[in-house]
Order: structure tokens, then C-alpha cells, then sequence
């Protein structure tokens, strides 16, 4: 205990070098961590995008090209499918529930996904948790009512009642807009930290009412548009669809009837296991994730190095101070505990303050960073596995410590009585 004190005393007298080797070292932990937290959350959300889904089908591609347009509304279907096909699968004795998907619009940014009442009642994220409205209720029969994610309703200052236009097209910025159609806002889901958070969902119907009076791409002019009226008397019925979901009667069966999608003569579909889907897409990023997590591993090292050495620079301006020790009766181990006390002494205050920073930035970027990535920080004690690191780090400053620890033992007492100029 009296080299603890004797090492807190030898600090407050270089308090300035002291308080800046601690705070460089509480800045490279607060990096570690805020890098562990993210990966770790960031890892979380992505597994809980989707769950209870047990196939989802587009056109032939590849699986992660699927999953990014179907799931994160990311990217473009490379075809559509007939929407029969749609049908033959969703009335199969194996399948218990289907869940169409239609893409291609957007709002200031957003995308626009059309679908049926089954994926507010089938979807499910995370845990198996069910889409929850926040306010309002599905669409129903008006095919222009649109259920908004909770990121588009907080970021677009949306509430019920009020109007809106879709775009046609994915850009953020659309110059052919469906102006003469807007939507009703009905709806506002609860937050779920996915990508169905930053979608607007309307109906299949919706979908096809806009685009009605569409040819080749292009809207109609003149005596050929279509109102909105004139659109709600007319037969809605998609004639194509981008994707679908399935959920199984029995789970056995998944890999036959993924089989059997995949071998579809009707038209080229692309059958996908999400889990597998998911796991491919992590994996392709994985490179980049360990690439940032060492990174923050050597910006550790770097703030560590630091404090070696601030020790090793005040060492030689310190031999009076251990020879005076010496004749007092220290041994030479006493004074190469009280350089490793020291060691240990900031980067214990360094990890403590880094603590400190970490959550202080998560209280003050939470809301941020959750409203534009989609990404959720919770203000939690640090898992065992930054535990972990953070003994890590103490251990490896108790190490460098000892190499100055080394060098003050070998110091003869006589070379500390001497002034050096």
C-alpha cells in the first residue's frame, strides 16, 4: 500500500505529463470500445433483420443480391417475377404463409415497398418479434394509405392524416414523380432498428395504381393518364412482383422445396435460406471488421508506448529521487515496484477515464446514430469480452512497465548520488 501511495505522490508531482499520458490512453480505450460496441451491436441488428422466414424467392441472381434488395432495400432485383408464379408457390400444401414484396419507388430517399396485410402479420425480426404498430392502423382496402417505419415518420416529421408523393425510381433525387396519386399516411410502425424502419409500405394495389397509366416506363400524357378515382374502380391486381417470403408448415421441408423453386420450369427463381444468406453476406465484411478492430488494437499500443515512455524520459531526471530512497533503506525491488505501480497507476486511470468517454459519446450520439444508421447503443455495462480486453490492456502496461522497473533496478546507488549536468 505505501508503494501505491509513494507512486500516487511521484505522479501529483508530474501531475501535467501524468494527466496527458492517461488521458492519450483513455482516448485510444475509448476507441477500442466504441469500435467493440459497434461491431458487437452492429453484428446483433444484422442477425436480427430477419427471422421465422423460412425461404425468400426472386428472380435467379445470387443469394446476397437477393437478400440486400429483399431484405435491406439495397440495390435492384435483376428481374421481376410473374406474379402466377407468386401463386403456385403461396397455395402450396407445404407452405403455411406468404409474403409478396414489390420494389422500385422511393420517397425523398426512402424506399417504397408494396405488399399484402400478411407482413404486418407474418414478418418477423429479431427474436421472432412481430411488427408493432405505434400509431394508426394497416392499409386496408384504399389502395393509397401507406404505413410508414418509424425512422421515416421521425426524420420526415410525418403523423397520421398527412399526404404524400411517391417517386418513381430509387435516386434520392426523382424528377418523374406519381404527384397525381398521393398517399395517405394511415400508419406508423413501432422502431425495430432494421430496415423496416427507413421503408414505406403500401399495397400491392397501391403499387400497381400507380403505375396503371405506365408504358415502357414511361407515365402516360394527356387523355391517357389515369385518376385516382378512375385507378380505385379498376382491377389492381399485380401482373409481376420483385420477390416473395415463405414460411413452412414443417422445417423438414425447407430443402425440398428450395430444391424444387430452384428447378422451377415456369420461369428462372432463385430460392435462399435467410440464415445462410446472412451469414455469407457477414462474412464478406468480415475483413473490413477485423481490419477496423486492429486498427484500435494499435492505437492501444500506441497510447501504451506513450506512457513508456514518459517513464523511460523521466528516469534518468529521477535518480536523485531513487538514490535518496536507496540510503533510506528502499531495496531494489521496492523502487521497481513503484515504476510499475506508476504504470499501473495510469493505465488505470486512463481505462476509467476511457470508460467515461465511451459513455459520455454514447449518450450524446445515441439518438444520432440510431436515427441514421439504424444502429442501437445501449448505455450497458461492458461485456465480459471487453472485460477482457480491458485486462488485456492493464496486463500490458504492467509489462512496459517493468522494462523501466529494470532499468531503476539496475541503477547502482552511487550513480544516483552523482549530479548529472
Amino acid at each position: 500500500m505505501y508503494l501505491l501511495r509513494l507512486a500516487l505522490a511521484s505522479l501529483a508531482n508530474r501531475r501535467f505529463t501524468a494527466l496527458l499520458t492517461a488521458f492519450a490512453i483513455a482516448l485510444s480505450v475509448c476507441l477500442l470500445l466504441a469500435v467493440e460496441r459497434v461491431r458487437t451491436e452492429a453484428r446483433a441488428s444484422f442477425a436480427s433483420t430477419i427471422s421465422g422466414t423460412d425461404l425468400i424467392v426472386g428472380a435467379r441472381s445470387g443469394s446476397v443480391n437477393l437478400l440486400l434488395y429483399s431484405v435491406f432495400r439495397i440495390g435492384n432485383a435483376t428481374n421481376n417475377i410473374r406474379w402466377d408464379s407468386f401463386e403456385h408457390y403461396a397455395s402450396n400444401p407445404r407452405v403455411k404463409w406468404a409474403i409478396p414484396i414489390s420494389l422500385g419507388d422511393s420517397h425523398r430517399g426512402y424506399r417504397v415497398m408494396g405488399t399484402t396485410e400478411a407482413y404486418f402479420e407474418h414478418y418477423q425480426y429479431g427474436r421472432k418479434q412481430h411488427l408493432q404498430l405505434a400509431s394508426g392502423r394497416a392499409f386496408a382496402s384504399d389502395p393509397f394509405e401507406v404505413v410508414l417505419g418509424a425512422e421515416v415518420a421521425d426524420a420526415l416529421h410525418y403523423k397520421l392524416g398527412d399526404k404524400l408523393v411517391l417517386a418513381h425510381g430509387v435516386a434520392a433525387i426523382s424528377l418523374v414523380k406519381h404527384d397525381d396519386k398521393p398517399f395517405t399516411v394511415v400508419g406508423v410502425l413501432q422502431r425495430t432498428g432494421t430496415p423496416v424502419d427507413r421503408t414505406l409500405h403500401i399495397s400491392l394495389g397501391g403499387m400497381e395504381a400507380i403505375h396503371v397509366d405506365w408504358h415502357n416506363g414511361v407515365p402516360a400524357r394527356g387523355a391517357g393518364r389515369v385518376s385516382a378515382e378512375q385507378a380505385r374502380g379498376m382491377d389492381l391486381t399485380p401482373k409481376a412482383i420483385t420477390a416473395f417470403m415463405l414460411g413452412l408448415n414443417n422445417k423438414i421441408s425447407t430443402f425440398t422445396l428450395q430444391r424444387e423453386i430452384n428447378e422451377f420450369r415456369g420461369e428462372p427463381l432463385l430460392a435462399i435460406l435467410p440464415g445462410v444468406a446472412l451469414q455469407e453476406l457477414w462474412s464478406l465484411m468480415g475483413t473490413a471488421e477485423q481490419a477496423l478492430f486492429v486498427v484500435s488494437l494499435f492505437v492501444v499500443l500506441t497510447g501504451l508506448i506513450g506512457m513508456l515512455t514518459a517513464i523511460l524520459t523521466s528516469l534518468n531526471e529521477r535518480r536523485r529521487e531513487m538514490a535518496i530512497l536507496r540510503s533510506v533503506g528502499a531495496r531494489p525491488w521496492h523502487i521497481a515496484g513503484l515504476l510499475v505501480m506508476e504504470a499501473f497507476t495510469l493505465a488505470l486511470a486512463g481505462i476509467a477515464a476511457g470508460l467515461g468517454l465511451l459513455y459520455l459519446g454514447i449518450a450524446l450520439a445515441q439518438g444520432t446514430v440510431q436515427a441514421n444508421y439504424g444502429l442501437y447503443l445501449p448505455l450497458a455495462l461492458p461485456s465480459a469480452h471487453e472485460w477482457s480486453l480491458l485486462g488485456i490492456i492493464l496486463g500490458a502496461a504492467v509489462l512496459m512497465g517493468s522494462i523501466p522497473a529494470w532499468r531503476a533496478y539496475r541503477q547502482s546507488l552511487a550513480d544516483g548520488l552523482s549530479i548529472h549536468l
